[in-house]
């Protein structure tokens, strides 16, 4: 086990700065939507979010158009993330308190009493995906995904031979290899250092933006170049909007199904996911199971299937930020799978940030089918932060 890193204040207020830089950089490129212009950043409304561990890996921030939501950051609270900004999710609340109330209640369903005076903390069980975790005495009595309420089972990970399954609870930092664990840290301090630098040689005027913490196009963010693009109709953009719909995974455990769902509806084969999820072996919705890490190429056998070999699907095995561009380019989405997790892409983001000439900005538009039965949509989703396992591809098969 790696040893724990304590942040001092000061790192952890260089942090929110960074991040409010880059959220307001997102919003000077109209990455983010004109809704987002002068909303406010509600650092002091932040949520931790615990590693299986016990560090404090990110704070997930409330993002507020006078009092209405937009959406919420994730904001780097270890620097093993190796970005200060995580990720931004749009058209969905975060309520904290709301939610802890909605889990003691479903603790008291099961039968669980002594959860009522337990201490309920935010938990990264599989990241992304986050569960609460009750503790009575500093041990664990129940620990429950978030928004399903189904308890998440306890650890019977043996050696990391293969990656961990779709409902398996891990530890980020504790399963990162420690080469992987120190570039990603030493990245982290490079770029807070970057903007140390920035910070202390215009403090004045930064006193004034932090005062008040709105996101707002700023010219002072602009970068040195930049380029974007979504999912259209076609490769002509200007003619219709975007053309792309999440769905939620209808159990726990069929995210794969889902995303074979979003990725089929946008070449018009339109399937329930309990027929896809039938196809790819994964149980009924009484019943239902994960795909096993030995069988992802499943997937492109399901995909070619069910468009009756209409679209050529393939996996890649060492996804590139290059490759997301290529597709997204061509007009096509991918199926992204990260540990325990799988998620579709239909746009991209990057940008090199000058004033500071820090490395570029990649950003992904991901829908997400976690939460069960109503998915989230992540703009953007920080490239440099994740970990990608596979991606699949789909093209219409040309004779």
């Amino acid at each position: 086990m790696a040893k724990k890193q304590r942040r001092s204040p000061d790192a952890a207020r260089n942090t929110q700065l960074a991040a409010w830089i880059e959220l307001s950089h997102l919003r000077a490129m109209d990455a983010l939507p004109q809704s987002f212009e002068k909303a406010r950043i509600a650092f002091d409304d932040g949520t931790p979010i615990y590693d299986l561990n016990g560090e404090l890996l990110f704070i997930r921030v409330p993002l507020l158009q006078t009092r209405n939501a937009l959406g919420w950051a994730d904001i780097a609270a270890h620097p093993a993330l190796g970005e200060p900004l995580l990720s931004t999710s749009t058209g969905a609340t975060w309520d904290a308190e709301a939610l802890i109330q909605a889990a003691r209640k479903a603790a008291r369903a099961l039968g669980l009493k002594e959860t009522d005076k337990a201490e309920v903390r935010f938990v990264a069980y599989s990241y992304p995906k986050v569960a609460l975790q009750f503790l009575v005495g500093r041990k664990e009595v129940l620990m429950l995904e978030l928004f399903t309420w189904i308890p998440v089972p306890p650890s019977t990970r043996g050696p990391r031979l293969e990656p961990p399954s779709n409902f398996e609870r891990w530890s980020f930092l504790d399963e990162m290899p420690d080469d992987e664990r120190a570039a990603r840290v030493a990245r982290f301090d490079d770029r807070l250092g970057r903007w140390q630098d920035y910070f202390q040689t215009r403090a004045p005027r930064f006193d004034i933006l932090d005062s008040r913490l709105l996101l707002s196009r700023l010219d002072l963010v602009r970068p040195l170049f930049y380029a974007s693009r979504e999912l259209h109709f076609s490769t002509r953009n200007t003619d219709h909007f975007t053309c792309y719909e999440v769905r939620g995974q209808e159990t726990n455990v069929w995210c794969v199904a889902a995303s074979v769902q979003m990725l089929l509806d946008f070449y018009r084969y339109e399937y329930t996911q309990v027929r896809l999820a039938s196809e790819l072996g994964l149980g009924t919705l009484s019943n239902p199971s994960g795909l096993p890490y030995s069988r992802d190429g499943d997937v492109v056998t399901i995909i070619e299937k069910m468009s009756v070999n209409a679209l050529d699907a393939s996996m890649n095995t060492s996804p590139s930020f290059s490759e997301f561009v290529t597709e997204i380019d061509a007009n096509r989405p991918l199926i992204s799978f990260v540990p325990s997790h799988s998620r579709t892409v239909a746009g991209y983001y990057q940008s090199y940030l000058s004033i500071i000439g820090a490395p570029a900005f990649r950003g992904l538009l991901v829908y997400d089918p976690w939460p069960v039965n109503a998915g989230v949509i992540t703009r953007w989703e920080n490239y440099n932060a994740t970990t990608y396992r596979r991606t699949f591809t789909a093209r219409v098969h040309r004779a």
